[in-house]
């Protein structure tokens, strides 16, 4: 509404200036049919704005048509004005655009760079050149053939035509040809160089040049060896030189070291004193020599080539401190003393110096030993800081921490993303195998500490594990696809900021950089190993499944593992397909179901070899060795509890079990003996027997499970509450293991004790077995005696329907498993055998 009362008050408003209408005369009919008129143009727009992609593309294509007619000069000129137009755009530009292109006159043929460049002065004309202008005898060409007249006879009408339409098409119709005139040779006059008024200057200066042979004095005859008296200046400026490293005639570069040519001296020194005074610049000007040479070598690791950085720019400003001695010596009134020069350099190159001697302990082995450099860097300010020298520590330890900036990119890229920077060759983490997610932890990164550690610096041995912890919680989390916490903003490691805390002036640098450098490792590894440990407990299942484990193989809960026990123990008894994997993994399926936490389709039975199953006895309790229970977990757990672990689990299982079968054959014999009512002689013995073995039994399982097995879950569950990382939980976990272990005698040392339970629990079921045949016999003979009741007499199955295996009671399975039993009467009798029991 804003808008329509505005337009109609200009609207008015231009009536008004147009027609000259008065103001009492706005209501009349012409007025109202005239802004009708004014209003429906206004409204019609038949007048749009320009197409500013048509004009872009005019533009492109007039770009293009310049580089086909080989103008490519002025299509760049047309390229880079257009690129200048875009930082200074407004809203009427492509209007501006499409009128000059209206307005443009053949720019292809009459267009040259050289009248773009001299658009301010057209109204400068250059002469025309004429022929008569050219001198055919005194050109540069005049001794060529390009005066003579060429015969255009033999070429093709059609190259003519051609070079017709690109002879149109390039050259302009009028071409300005500037006048060439031929100057005359110049001969510079000597007066310029060498007037006449300063010749005793030229003089001095050529005398001054101590070095040049005409110089030198007079050799007398005899005398070799003559001396050369120089001034002090000369030979200040000459040490100078020589410091600066370049060539001079006083010294001289002898391999590594720096010699001193005996025959110049001074006036007012002897020339032992002298030529100690300069063979102490010489060995200064040696190390420094070296450490230039250092420099200049081709350095591939990055922080090497900060440290190369850093040392050049105190080289320069070495050099800057000796050309600043060099000008005021040359000032008038100037002092000159070799004594303060040698003093002056020693306080500045001291630095120098010591980065002299690090350079040449460092020799060629850079690429051998990748952190020797920072290691020698860092020894050498703890030696200086002990020694008190406090501005050369402080200002190499600058040095170092710029070295360490440029060293620490790839442990923080490491760190922040879990990735390993390919390029550095120095980083101590490297990829090693990619595959499977259940040993991401364990496999898939290594630490490569190189020959001797000399990828690890010394100074952080303490925090490499933190640092390859937390790159692989990154890894880890990235798997998960975990929302990844940002990274906190970590101050900066300078020397500033080290010694600015409180305890820096009670701190060694050592402890300060260790410090310092643990508290910048503690954030990111922090941060990856509290979200990692969130995931774990909240959405992997970490605990779920530690518990699914102590019901599958610790025995959490009897009455899952009984109906197992009994199915097994029976069909082992029988001498069925006890070994069948499908049918055992739907027993153990069946009986895990109640249980919540067990996922049953991870769970899977798979028996030992046929060849191992065969080579067994059958009636021993080894044989519940080849039945091997696996419980899959999540590949995040599994990273955690490994397969080393599992085994471990299957061992305890194994002995738990085999603990259960001798307890069944004792329980299941005796319900049988219950059955039996006729006196025995030795019923005393069996009984005291039957007794202590089961009291063995119960008190070695209740051992295992309610003290061990109870007492080591609970230590596990706390241990694992504290623990930072998943190396902490796995270092847990592995404990938890050890302690299992060894508390339930299946390590290797207490091996015999082990062998020595097992022999009593195959002694169980071979006291199981005695009373089963000494029952057997029994009923044989009681049934050859009396005929009569033959068919009453108990018989042994040889047979039974498959449908009837897991249905059969007691009644129907007391003589079952006769066709495993192995007692023979043949030898000994059946009281024999019992009392050697």
């Amino acid at each position: 509404m804003a808008f329509a009362a505005d337009l109609s008050s200009l609207t008015d408003a231009l009536i008004s200036s147009v027609t000259k209408i008065p103001p009492n005369q706005k209501g009349s009919a012409r007025v109202q049919g005239l802004k009708r008129r004014v209003q429906g143009g206004l409204r019609t727009g038949s007048h749009a704005r320009t197409d500013q992609f048509a004009v872009v593309k005019q533009l492109e294509g007039l770009q293009e048509k310049f580089q086909v007619l080989n103008k490519d000069e002025l299509a760049e000129a047309l390229r880079s004005r257009l690129v200048e137009l875009e930082d200074s755009r407004n809203s009427w530009l492509p209007e501006i655009l499409s009128m000059l292109l209206q307005l443009s006159d053949r720019p292809a043929l009459l267009s040259t760079v050289d009248r773009l460049g001299k658009r301010d002065k057209l109204s400068e004309i250059p002469e025309s050149l004429s022929w008569s202008d050219l001198n055919p005898e005194g050109a540069a060409y005049s001794d060529e053939e390009i005066w003579e007249q060429v015969d255009f006879t033999a070429d093709s009408s059609d190259d003519d035509d051609f070079s017709s339409v690109v002879s149109d098409v390039s050259a302009p119709k009028h071409r300005a040809l500037s006048s060439t005139t031929v100057e005359e040779d110049y001969i510079v006059p000597d007066e310029i160089f060498t007037p006449a008024e300063d010749n005793k200057l030229i003089i001095s200066i050529e005398k001054a040049q101590f070095w040049k042979t005409e110089n030198h004095p007079p050799v007398t005859q005899g005398k070799e060896d003559a001396s050369q008296t120089i001034t002090e200046l000369q030979l200040a400026r000459e040490t100078i030189f020589m410091l600066q490293g370049l060539p001079t005639s006083v010294f001289l570069h002898l391999d590594n070291n720096v010699g001193v040519d005996r025959r110049y001296t001074l006036a007012h020194s002897s020339n032992e004193s002298l030529a100690s005074l300069l063979q102490r610049f010489g060995e200064i000007g040696a190390k420094i020599n070296a450490v230039r040479d250092f420099i200049k070598t081709h350095q591939t690791i990055p922080y090497l080539q900060t440290f190369c950085r850093g040392v050049e720019e105190r080289l320069c400003e070495f050099d800057g401190i000796l050309s600043q001695v060099q000008c005021k010596y040359l000032s008038s009134g100037s002092t000159i003393s070799l004594l303060q020069l040698l003093a002056d350099v020693r306080q500045h190159s001291h630095e120098l110096v010591l980065l002299a001697k690090m350079v040449a302990n460092l020799g060629n082995s850079s690429t051998d030993q990748p952190m020797r450099c920072l290691d020698l860097l860092y020894d050498l300010i703890c030696k200086l800081e002990a020694l008190g020298d406090e501005s050369a520590s402080r200002s190499l330890a600058e040095l170092f921490f710029l070295c360490f900036k440029t060293y620490t990119r790839s442990i923080q890229f490491w760190m922040e993303t879990g990735q390993v920077d390919p390029s550095d060759i120095t980083f101590f983490i490297r990829a090693h195998r990619e595959g499977d997610l259940r040993t991401l932890w364990h496999d898939w990164f290594v630490l490569d500490e190189g020959l001797d550690r000399q990828k690890i610096p010394q100074f952080l041995e303490t925090s490499v594990q933190k640092i390859f912890t937390a790159g692989k919680s990154m890894v880890f989390l990235r798997h998960l696809n975990a929302v990844i916490p940002e990274a906190r903003e970590k101050p900066a490691m300078t020397i500033d900021e080290i010694s600015s805390s409180d305890s820096a002036l009670l701190l060694p640098f050592s402890a300060l950089v260790e410090s310092a450098f643990e508290k910048l490792v503690d954030i990111d590894h922090s941060r990856s190993a509290i979200r990692l440990r969130e995931e774990l407990d909240e959405k992997c299942g970490l605990w779920s499944s530690l518990d699914a484990l102590q019901h599958v193989y610790l025995g959490k809960d009897l009455s899952a593992l009984s109906i197992i026990d009994s199915k097994v123990f029976e069909l082992i008894d029988r001498g069925r397909s006890w070994d069948d994997r499908f049918l055992l993994t739907e027993i153990s399926r069946t009986a895990f179901s109640s249980i919540p936490t067990i996922d049953t389709s991870r769970l899977l039975v798979r028996p030992a070899t046929t060849a191992l199953r065969e080579s067994q006895n059958h009636r021993s309790v080894a044989i519940l060795e080849s039945i091997s229970i696996d419980y899959g977990l999540p590949w995040p757990v599994a990273n955690i509890i490994t397969e080393e672990a599992t085994c471990s689990y299957q061992r305890i299982s194994t002995f738990l079990m085999q603990i259960r079968r001798a307890r069944y054959s004792i329980v299941k014999q005796r319900i049988r003996d219950a059955r039996n009512t006729q006196d025995e002689k030795n019923d005393t013995l069996v009984h005291a027997l039957h007794h202590n073995m089961l009291w063995f039994i119960d008190f070695i399982y209740g051992h295992l499970t309610y003290l061990v097995i109870s007492t080591a879950n609970q230590s596990l569950q706390s241990a694992l509450l504290e623990t930072k990382d998943v190396d902490s939980m796995i270092a847990a976990h592995k404990s938890y293991m050890s302690s299992l272990e060894a508390q339930c005698l299946l390590t290797e040392n207490l091996s015999p004790i082990h062998k020595a339970i097992i022999s009593l629990l195959d002694l169980c079921v071979n006291f199981a077995d005695l009373q089963t045949a000494h029952l057997t016999g029994q009923s044989t003979s009681e049934e050859q005696d009396d005929e009569e009741d033959s068919m009453e007499a108990v018989k042994i199955p040889t047979k039974k329907d498959p449908e009837d295996e897991f249905d059969s009671d007691y009644d129907d399975d007391d003589m079952g498993h006769e066709h495993t039993l192995t007692v023979s009467f043949h030898d000994s009798t059946y009281y024999q055998q019992m009392r050697k029991v």
